[in-house]
């Protein structure tokens, strides 16, 4: 069973996955773990601003950075992205339910 996401940790999630580039970052640590250098050679911006950007997945819990000798390795933490996906499925059942209850309304015949 996945643990129960804050709100205050949800909109941090949302806040993280709102910008692109954060989304390519958290998709490639996905794959495997990858240095803030090996990730920084990749984009088009400084060493700095990439390091920004896997600060804020990494306040959202959706990274963690590892030391590897001298090197600072980003991996994904599936268990966030889990936690979120499951308020997303929450709300997913609540908008199912709202709209079998519509369809309900309107195959009810004419009087």
């Amino acid at each position: 069973m996945v643990a129960r996401i804050t709100e205050a940790e949800l909109s941090r999630v949302f806040r993280a996955l709102a910008d692109a580039t954060r989304r390519d970052i958290l998709r490639r640590t996905l794959l495997g773990a990858v240095s803030v250098s090996g990730l920084a050679a990749d984009y088009d911006m400084s060493f700095a601003a990439v390091q920004k950007h896997v600060a804020v997945l990494e306040e959202a819990g959706l990274v963690a950075k590892l030391a590897a000798g001298r090197e600072r390795l980003v991996r994904a933490d599936p268990e966030q992205i889990a936690r979120a996906r499951a308020c997303l499925d929450e709300l997913e059942v609540i908008w199912r339910h709202r709209l079998t209850g519509l369809d309900a309304v309107l195959s009810e015949p004419e009087e």
